[in-house]
C-alpha cells in the first residue's frame, strides 16, 4: 500500500469513527429522563414510546404520535388497528383518545417531576409515522 492510500484510509476511518460517535451519542440527561419514562408501567406499556428527544435550557422536547399536522384519530388507527376507519365520535375511539391524553400527561409529569426540565415541548414523531408507512408534510 503506498503512502497516499494509507493516509487516505486512515483519514476516512477517523471520519467514520467521528460520525458514528456523533450519530450514536445521547446526552446523559436525556438518557436519564428516558430511563425514568421506561420505568413507569403506564408509559412503558403504551404502544407508542414516549421519549425525550432533546433537552435545552430547561425545555424537554418529547415525541408524540399526534399534532396539528397529524390528527389524533389517524394516530389511534395506527396504534390500535381495530380503531382505524371508525367515526371520530365512536365511543371506543374517544376512549382511546382519553387514554392517549392520560399517558401523554403522565409522561410529561415524569419529565417535569425529575427536576431536569421546566417545560415540555411536544414534537410529532415523524420517524414512528414513517415506520408505519405514513408521510407527513414538512
Amino acid at each position: 500500500m503506498d503512502r497516499f492510500t494509507r493516509n487516505y484510509s486512515i483519514t476516512l476511518g477517523l471520519i467514520l469513527i467521528v460520525f458514528l460517535g456523533w450519530a450514536l451519542y445521547e446526552d446523559p440527561l436525556v438518557a436519564d429522563l428516558n430511563a425514568l419514562l421506561e420505568q413507569d408501567s403506564d408509559v412503558a406499556a403504551y404502544p407508542h414510546r414516549f421519549q425525550v428527544l432533546a433537552l435545552h435550557d430547561g425545555v424537554a422536547t418529547m415525541s408524540s404520535p399526534r399534532s396539528s399536522d397529524f390528527p389524533v384519530y389517524r394516530a389511534l388507527g395506527i396504534l390500535f388497528p381495530p380503531l382505524a376507519n371508525r367515526a371520530q365520535d365512536n365511543p371506543d375511539l374517544m376512549q382511546a383518545q382519553q387514554d392517549l391524553a392520560r399517558v401523554q400527561k403522565r409522561a410529561m409529569a415524569i419529565v417535569l417531576e425529575s427536576g431536569k426540565a421546566k417545560r415540555v415541548r411536544w414534537e410529532l414523531d415523524r420517524d414512528w409515522l414513517s415506520r408505519h408507512g405514513v408521510q407527513v408534510g414538512l
